[in-house]
């Protein structure tokens, strides 16, 4: 098959995210995969520009060496605001040449707005498309006033898509609510690589590197640092606590790093509050294997965090590891309460939980339960559902 798939985000520096996941694995099994993308992090970048030109980036692949997307990325103004006005144009026009080039079998949108101008152009060619949910989109929009827009296209799409696809049960429900057809409507979800997250991974030299040592509890969070990631009330909490023995590890970047720099800084945490920045996804085993107990403090009163599993928390559990979680309603809903993970009601108790499963001798047993419920979950098992899904939609299409 020929696909094509758009989204707002960086196809190169976020992620990997489902799709990243999903694409690679479809490539390497001979599949065409062409994805328009959006350079979404032009703000934090040193260099200034009004203008950028188109670029296209060949033979790319996350986390699968030899899998060979093409990346394309159409020219935007580098104004806020104006940068989605400009998106409207470019990216309307490079979906219809790559329509016209590329002749897509099936599109497959992630987004918002390119998701819209897509799923028109699919209309008028007979392109089929499906629409894939892994977060409720339009509440990561940064200006409050444009959510309202964003919610509007997100529904006007579902109404239209030839399929919609989510990432766990709780977006299914959303979706449907929000105007997809329950009949054409399917989860998909998170997978992960039962051989690359497995418990085996080496931990002596990443724990030495970092100055941890066998007696220390390391808790830990990987991912992008949003504020309402709950980590900064996790430091907090931290500083408070006379057991030098407990240490909080996170790898990531985002919004929080700077304040998380601080708080370590200013109560001189640097041995129990290790921040690593980003590291490579093949790194990832490694950090959490050196880890004990695994995090998700993100805030339940955030509604941008109601509705979604992220993938990280398959790959901690696949780990053996427990993960201490808020009480967010879309992995309540996947995991239960006797799966691996356990819940707090806010941030901030997340250390209190730690000690608990610590004194309680529980770490085992939870990461054991945890493995046991996630290894089902294999992405050739995931990539053989989407591909089946792909191919139901693509053949139906032309009767």
């Amino acid at each position: 098959m020929k696909i094509l798939i758009v989204q707002e985000s960086d196809w190169l520096k976020r992620g990997p995210h489902q799709q990243h996941q999903l694409a690679d694995r479809l490539s390497l099994r001979g599949h065409q995969i062409r994805v328009i993308d959006y350079e979404i992090l032009w703000r934090d970048q040193d260099k200034r520009e009004l203008y950028s030109k188109s670029q296209l980036f060949e033979n790319v692949f996350k986390v699968n060496q030899g899998a060979k997307v093409t990346v394309i990325r159409p020219e935007i103004i580098k104004i806020p605001l104006l940068d989605y006005v400009s998106l409207i144009f470019t990216h309307r026009t490079e979906i219809k040449h790559q329509i016209a080039e590329f002749s897509p079998d099936v599109i497959i949108g992630f987004s918002i707005l390119n998701s819209y101008l897509a799923i028109k152009a699919a209309r008028r060619n007979n392109i089929p498309f499906v629409y894939y949910w892994i977060d409720v989109l339009h509440r990561l929009i940064p200006f409050k006033p444009l959510q309202f827009l964003g919610k509007i296209l997100e529904h006007r799409t579902l109404r239209q898509a030839d399929r919609t696809l989510t990432i766990n049960d709780k977006l299914k429900d959303y979706v449907i609510t929000a105007g997809a057809a329950a009949s054409k409507t399917s989860v998909i979800r998170a997978g992960i690589d039962v051989e690359q997250f497995k418990p085996s991974a080496s931990i002596g030299n990443l724990r030495k590197q970092y100055g941890l040592k066998e007696t220390d509890t390391v808790l830990f969070f990987m991912g992008w640092l949003y504020h309402f990631s709950g980590l900064k009330e996790v430091a907090h909490e931290l500083t408070k606590e006379t057991n030098k023995n407990l240490k909080l590890l996170i790898v990531g970047e985002g919004d929080a790093f700077e304040d998380l720099k601080q708080i370590r800084d200013k109560h001189n945490l640097q041995d129990r509050l290790i921040l690593t920045g980003q590291k490579p996804y093949t790194e990832m085993p490694a950090f959490i294997s050196a880890s004990d107990i695994c995090l998700l403090p993100a805030y339940p009163w955030e509604k941008t965090m109601h509705d979604i599993v992220p993938i990280k928390l398959y790959e901690y559990m696949a780990m053996k590891k427990p993960v201490i979680s808020t009480r967010l309603p879309g992995v309540m809903k996947e995991f239960g309460k006797s799966n691996g993970v356990v819940y707090v009601d806010k941030p901030a108790d997340a250390i209190v939980k730690a000690k608990s499963l610590v004194k309680d001798g529980k770490i085992v047993e939870l990461g054991d339960k945890a493995r046991k419920f996630v290894q089902k979950y294999s992405w050739d098992r995931i990539t053989d559902e989407f591909e089946k899904i792909l191919e139901e939609v693509v053949k139906s299409s032309r009767f």
